[in-house]
């Protein structure tokens, strides 16, 4: 079974290297989106590494199973907002997935083909960092589908931005699309005066994106708010109006809904 084809709009998030805030980015894409107005789902196949339920304050909920396959654990009421996780089949959260590769494949394999999301605008896909079996897996398994591409995220230093020059080759190689490139922690805004202080340099991610031919979608400075809010599982984007990162998420989320011309 396959729900895949009623998903309109497929984005794969990729990052180099560990910690340059993937798994954050995804999150506010979709929260971005879901405000919006679209029906979104977030996959997370970081299968050792699953801080997707928690981002959302999901820890401890409980996958179930229709006729059609599995149900994603809704966020909002009105079912308009989901998400699957290896999280979720955990029976202890300090639980490890300590698997091989082809039962790691075999998992991933199973959330993209079973998974009942009925009728996405758009699905998002946080995978765990590098360029290794899981991410062969993904893309394998989504061309079939016609993804619209991979988003790559990096840090503004030149050694995030040398791992997402390996990550593009690794796209091209694959065959996927590149949406374009995301720059995380790019620089601190003092909250007291809006003094920006570039603590990792700057626009090394703008620049790879020059030298790849690929859009530069954005650059998202530091922001504590953000941090606490997901580790509170709080929704970022509501409680924090006035936040620069805000403003540079809300952009972001504006150039992909610019893909989905042909919905309201």
């Amino acid at each position: 079974m396959n729900h895949l084809s009623s998903v309109k709009h497929v984005i794969i998030v990729l990052s180099g290297k560990g910690g340059v805030g993937k798994s954050t980015m995804a999150v506010q894409i979709t929260l971005g989106l879901h405000a919006a107005g679209k029906k979104v789902g977030l996959l997370d196949v970081d299968l050792c590494g699953p801080s997707i339920p928690k981002m959302f304050n999901l820890e401890g909920r409980d996958i179930h199973q229709c006729s059609e396959g599995w149900l994603p654990v809704y966020v909002d009421k009105e079912q308009r907002l989901g998400v699957m996780s290896i999280g979720f089949l955990l029976q202890d959260l300090d639980d490890a997935v300590v698997w091989r590769g082809p039962k790691k494949n075999a998992m991933i394999k199973q959330f993209l083909g079973d998974v009942y999301w009925q009728d996405l605008d758009y699905l998002i896909i946080d995978t765990p960092p590098g360029t290794s079996d899981e991410h062969i897996s993904v893309m394998e398994a989504l061309r079939a589908y016609n993804p619209d591409g991979a988003v790559l995220v990096t840090t503004p230093q030149a050694v995030a931005v040398g791992d997402v020059r390996r990550e593009l080759t690794f796209c091209r190689k694959t065959g996927i699309p590149v949406v374009g490139i995301i720059e995380n922690m790019s620089g601190y805004v003092c909250p007291h005066c809006s003094e920006c202080t570039n603590i990792f340099s700057k626009g090394g991610g703008k620049a790879l994106a020059q030298q790849n031919n690929v859009p530069f979608l954005g650059s998202i400075p530091i922001d504590r708010h953000l941090t606490l809010s997901l580790d509170k599982g709080e929704n970022f984007l509501e409680s924090n109006p006035g936040s620069p990162a805000l403003a540079a998420i809300n952009n972001l989320v504006k150039r992909f809904i610019a893909l989905d011309k042909d919905l309201p």
